[in-house]
This record gives C-alpha cells, sequence and structure tokens, in this order.
C-alpha cells in the first residue's frame, strides 16, 4: 500500500538516461531544429551541406509515405514543415521502481496526424480528408508509435518542458523544439479529439453546436467565470491536503469470505459487503470497520419466488435496519424487474417486489434513497429508481398510505408515486441526491442533467458531455458540487451562479444562464494510469460522506484498477492550485494519494464523518474492498489512541 511516486513529472532535459551530456544535447537540438527556431540563411559549410541532404531525403521519405503537407511543396518549406513535426521521443522505463527512468527512443522523430479506418498494422494506407465509411485520426511518431486520438491516451501537458506524456503500448513523452511547435501540436490533437469523439470538425460553428452557446466556458475555458470555484461559504473550512510524504496507515485489513461484488457502509452500527454467497456484517469504529463474523446467506429457500441471484445494488433503508437487494436479469445487463427487501435483524429476506406501472412489468438499472441520509428515517418507505429512460419514485406503501401485508400479498407491487419515462434519448446510467432530495444523472452521451426535488419532468440543468459516457456520479450534501465518473477521468462540476436579483443558487433550482463555471478535470499521470493494470478504467468517484447542514465534504476517492486514487477537494477547488499552472483547455488536477492493493478494487468509500478522528486527519477512515480483503485506511498517517 502506498502512494506512486512516478517519474512523469522530470525535465527530460535532466534525465539520468540520456546519452548525451547537456551541452551536447543542446548542440543536437540546435542542429535538428535550426530550421524552425532561427529560421537563419542557409549556410555553405560542409556540415550545413551535408544536414540539408539529410533532410531533404528525409522529405523524400515523408512524401512516400503520403503525409499531408501539401502536394507541391518548395525544398524549403518542406524542411520547415519537417522541423516543425520534429519530436524527440522518450520512453519511461522501469515502472515505479527505484530504477525507473526516461530513456531516449529516437532523437530525431516526426509525429503526423492521419486518418485511418486502422488502428493495428503498420501497412494500411491512410485515407484522404473526407473518406467514406467509419475512420478515425490517428497519432503515428515514427514507427514506434500509432494511437487513436482518445482520452484512452491520458496526455498529459507540460508547457515550461515543451514536452506532452501519454500512454500507448506503454509510457511516451514527446518533446518539441520550441513553444510554437508545441502549440501546434496540443492545438491539432485538441481539434482531433473533438472531431473522433463528435463526428464534427472542429469548428467553431460545431463547438457551439454541440456544447450551446451558455457552456462557451467549456469551450474556452479562459472566458470562463472562475469566482464560484472559490467556495467561501465553506464554514471557515482549512485547507487538509494529503502531503505527497504522508504515508496511509492501514488499520484494519480482513479476509473476505471470496467474490466480492459490493460495498455497504452504514452511519450507524455495521456496514456490508455483499459477496457471492451472501451479507457479511461489519462494524464501524473511529479507525474502520472490522468483521462481527456474523454473516447472511443467500439461497431461494429465503426468497419467496425461490429465484435471487447475487445482487450488485446494496439499498439500506429504515434506519438501517433493512436492506433492498437489486439483481441484474442477466449478466453483463444492469437491469432488473423487482428486487429483494432483506430484514438485517433476522437476516431473512421478507418479500420479492415488483416493479409495475399502469399494471405491466417494467425495470429498472439503479435505486437510491430519496435523499443523502434519508437511510437513517426509521419510517422511510420511498426510494428512487432509475432506468434508461426513467426517472421516478417507488412507494412501498400501498395507495391508501398503509404499509402492505406482505405476509397476505402473492406479488407484492411497487408503486409509482411520481416521476416521468422519457420518449428516448436520455439514456440514464446513473444518479444521486442532495440532502434536500434534489436528483443529479448521468448519461450515456456524457450529459449531466440536475432536477429539482419537486419535479422529474424537465432538467432545471443540463451540462454538456465531454466525451465519455458517465457510469458514476456523486454530488455534495449540500448541492453546490457534482462529481461525475468516466473510463478515464472524473469531472468536477460547480453548480453555484447568481441570478438576476444577485442572489446566489444551485442548478438545481433555477437555469444557470450564459456565466456558466468551467468544470475541472481529476487525473491520472499516463504513467500511474498505464501502472493501475489491464482493467484501468475509473469507477465509483464519491466525495467523503456527510448527512448534516453545515457540515462539508474534504476529500474525493475513486477507483482505477488496482489503485484508490484520493483527492484533496480544497485544493482541488483552489485556481491557484500549482496543477492548474501552464495549462491549457480545461483545468486538470493530477496531486493525488494512492492505495495500491495487489489485485483489482471492487469499491473504495469513505465512511460518515461522525467516524473521522481527531488530530492530523478529521477525514474518516476510507474503506477499500477487493474481491478477496476488506481494508480500512487511515488519512492520519499515525494511529490514533
Amino acid at each position: 500500500m502506498g502512494t506512486s511516486q512516478s517519474r512523469d513529472g522530470f525535465d527530460l532535459a535532466d534525465s539520468d538516461s540520456d546519452p548525451y551530456t547537456e551541452e551536447e544535447e543542446e548542440e543536437d537540438e540546435q542542429e535538428q531544429y535550426d530550421d524552425a527556431e532561427d529560421q537563419q540563411k542557409p549556410q555553405t559549410s560542409p556540415a550545413t551541406q551535408a544536414n540539408s541532404k539529410s533532410l531533404a531525403e528525409v522529405d523524400a521519405k515523408l512524401k512516400s509515405l503520403k503525409l499531408k503537407y501539401g502536394a507541391s511543396l518548395s525544398p524549403s518549406s518542406s524542411q520547415n514543415l519537417y522541423s516543425m513535426n520534429s519530436v524527440k521521443l522518450y520512453l519511461h522505463i522501469g515502472g515505479n521502481t527505484p530504477k525507473a527512468k526516461w530513456i531516449v527512443s529516437d532523437k530525431h522523430a516526426s509525429y503526423s496526424f492521419v486518418r485511418t479506418s486502422k488502428i493495428d498494422g503498420e501497412d494500411d494506407e491512410d485515407e484522404p480528408d473526407g473518406a467514406m465509411g467509419q475512420s478515425w485520426w490517428v497519432l503515428k511518431v515514427g514507427s514506434k508509435v500509432r494511437a487513436r486520438v482518445s482520452t484512452e491516451m491520458q496526455l498529459k501537458l507540460f508547457g515550461d518542458q515543451r514536452r506532452v506524456d501519454f500512454v500507448s503500448n506503454g509510457v511516451w513523452a514527446l518533446k518539441f523544439p520550441t513553444d510554437q511547435a508545441f502549440r501546434k501540436f496540443v492545438s491539432e490533437f485538441q481539434d482531433y479529439l473533438f472531431e473522433n469523439v463528435h463526428g464534427l470538425k472542429a469548428t467553431e460553428e460545431n463547438k457551439i453546436k454541440v456544447y450551446g452557446k451558455e457552456f462557451i466556458g467549456w469551450l474556452k475555458p479562459e472566458a470562463a467565470d472562475d469566482s464560484m470555484w472559490e467556495d467561501t461559504d465553506d464554514g471557515g473550512q482549512p485547507e487538509t491536503p494529503i502531503r505527497a510524504s504522508q504515508d496511509l496507515l492501514e488499520e484494519f485489513e480482513e479476509a473476505a469470505n471470496g467474490g466480492v461484488q459490493s460495498l455497504t457502509l452504514g452511519a450507524l452500527d455495521n456496514s456490508f459487503l455483499v459477496n457471492d454467497i451472501g451479507l457479511q456484517v461489519y462494524r464501524n469504529f473511529n479507525r474502520g470497520i472490522h468483521g462481527k463474523g456474523v454473516s447472511v446467506k443467500f439461497d431461494a429457500g429465503n426468497s419467496s419466488s425461490g429465484r435471487l441471484s447475487t445482487p450488485k445494488k446494496a439499498l439500506l433503508m429504515r434506519a438501517e435496519t433493512n436492506m433492498l437487494l437489486m439483481s441484474p436479469l442477466n449478466e453483463g445487463k444492469p437491469h432488473t424487474t423487482g428486487l429483494q427487501q432483506l430484514d438485517i435483524e433476522t437476516g431473512k429476506i421478507v418479500t420479492d417486489w415488483k416493479f409495475e406501472k399502469d399494471g405491466a412489468d417494467i425495470t429498472m438499472r439503479d435505486i437510491t434513497n430519496d435523499t443523502k441520509g434519508s437511510q437513517l428515517d426509521p419510517s422511510e418507505s420511498t426510494f428512487l429508481g432509475l432506468d434508461d429512460n426513467r426517472l421516478c419514485q417507488w412507494d412501498m406503501r400501498d395507495r391508501r398510505g398503509m404499509v402492505q401485508n406482505i405476509a397476505m400479498a402473492n406479488s407484492p407491487v411497487l408503486h409509482w408515486t411520481q416521476g416521468h419515462q422519457f420518449s428516448r434519448g436520455t439514456n440514464f446510467q446513473c444518479f444521486a441526491t442532495t440532502g434536500d432530495g434534489s436528483i443529479v444523472v448521468g448519461s450515456l452521451d456524457g450529459k449531466i442533467r440536475l432536477y429539482s426535488k419537486s419535479s422529474m419532468r424537465q432538467a432545471k440543468t443540463a451540462f454538456p458531455g465531454l466525451g465519455s459516457p458517465v457510469t458514476n456520479v456523486d454530488v455534495t450534501y449540500d448541492g453546490k458540487w457534482i462529481l461525475g465518473t468516466t473510463d478515464t477521468h472524473l469531472i468536477l462540476i460547480c453548480t453555484l451562479f447568481t441570478d438576476k436579483d444577485g442572489r446566489t443558487k444551485t442548478g438545481f433550482s433555477g437555469r444557470m444562464g450564459n456565466k456558466i463555471p468551467a468544470p475541472r478535470l481529476l487525473k491520472l499521470t499516463p504513467l500511474d494510469s498505464h501502472l493501475a493494470g489491464t482493467n484501468n478504467k475509473f469507477h465509483g468517484g464519491h466525495f467523503s460522506w456527510v448527512t448534516e447542514n453545515g457540515k462539508h465534504e474534504r476529500h474525493l476517492v475513486a477507483t482505477v484498477g488496482k489503485f484508490s486514487v484520493i483527492w484533496d477537494f480544497q485544493q482541488v477547488k483552489n485556481s491557484a492550485h500549482e496543477c492548474y499552472r501552464n495549462q491549457q483547455g480545461l483545468k486538470s488536477c493530477y496531486c493525488y494519494k494512492i492505495v495500491l492493493k495487489d489485485e483489482s478494487i471492487v469499491e473504495s468509500r469513505f465512511m460518515h464523518d461522525k467516524f473521522g478522528v481527531s488530530g492530523d486527519s478529521p477525514e474518516a477512515p476510507l474503506v477499500v474492498a477487493t474481491p478477496l480483503k476488506v481494508s480500512s485506511i487511515s488519512l492520519s498517517g499515525k494511529r490514533q489512541d
């Protein structure tokens, strides 16, 4: 367990792997980039003649590869183009071991963006602009790199070093000869990424078509109103950054019974692990969760319908004495026509509920509590449901407000109390609620919609997608901040705006107008993304957990492969944070702490803030579940006695 201290931020010029001294490297780069940097007149020295001949040979070779730089270029212009596309290519080796370093892979490389329908293989012909059929823009660097332009490349910019790092069957870095060459590459990459994602050329008109005029700050972050990011209403809460030198302390680690599917944390006495055979019960402590040696076994005999597969979703209700369990109809598909209600005190399934509307069975893909803290309400009888094109509230009481007699009911039916069935196109994936019951919904197209607690028919605000499906959403208790999870990054959105009367509101209560703050992205460095393992997709991004007005979330956590990744919330919101210097486009934060496990992590969640400890870290412990183990992690870095 620990943090990955990657070398990807090191200045490549200082790399101990470079076989040249700094003086020799400067001479080498000066010779290579003479044409682009100084635009000097041709010299007549033998060395220059040899260099010109070499450039001419390379130019001829590039032409034979059918790279796009014009049909009839003069020798001088083609030399200039070659220089502008010239890069020094580095490869990172050694992972996160003490021997990790950058090595020069090709000191005289050149890059190009080509459109092709083939990603693998080097011999396919590149397609001209306007070619029919499905094709993509691909980045080629010499003969060693060929990668589809996408967020999966995890491109990271180092403007002060004229350098970009990225992932493509390894971790690579490109070093550019001039600031102009660096900016040219970044601009081209962003345009081709837009085209690959949206299927439209990256013109101003098309960008407005995709994002809308209200979200100009998402297109041009430099033009966005960043003032709302400085959250002044935080109760004077100090920043509690996770220091790079600070170790995370593993308080407890226990073996699970295997096949762990999900983690459900309680705010009262107990938390739960759902695995292949049943439910394991854990006791909540200030240092984490500890097994009670109690489990509930899932079997057909406990279910009135005789069917109960391994649940993929568990939701606590009624002061955490009951649990709703959702099992998918088919493996790989989350939809289900009903759920089971477990009485935790007796350990028995008390009923099978059916989802039904207007006399017909319908499906749901997710459920959640009405509000951020309603699972603590002993009289809770309603919860929210989500399907691809449905958002609704379900009630376990009958229409007269009485609790149904489960023992007498052959097929207990949940009652649709409010909601909306959208005709098409919403492609809902996930949702979450605020402290007052407002709802945030994430979609397959990347859109994030905000619904007030009083209406599920029309979103008050709809944030455009950045091109990646949103697989999980969370929201702060006060509704001011939203965290969306995609495969390659997290997106943090500020919902605050000032209305025409000068009042500060959230996007749940009204339309946000034109001054919508640009989002911020939380990413792994290319090296850490590569080290996270083959299953290196983000999932389950969450804020730390509060259920009381005036309390504020301190950290964010997400899972990717074998990593649990923790960001300091105040640090991410700080516009002066060092991560944001010399960046182009949306601000991206790379300052985080990593908990490393020896197998892929199922889920990582912070315990309720009532379990926070005093001292260096008021944050409650982090619980990390893998298929075989569950661990409790303290952020304090030392044991609290």
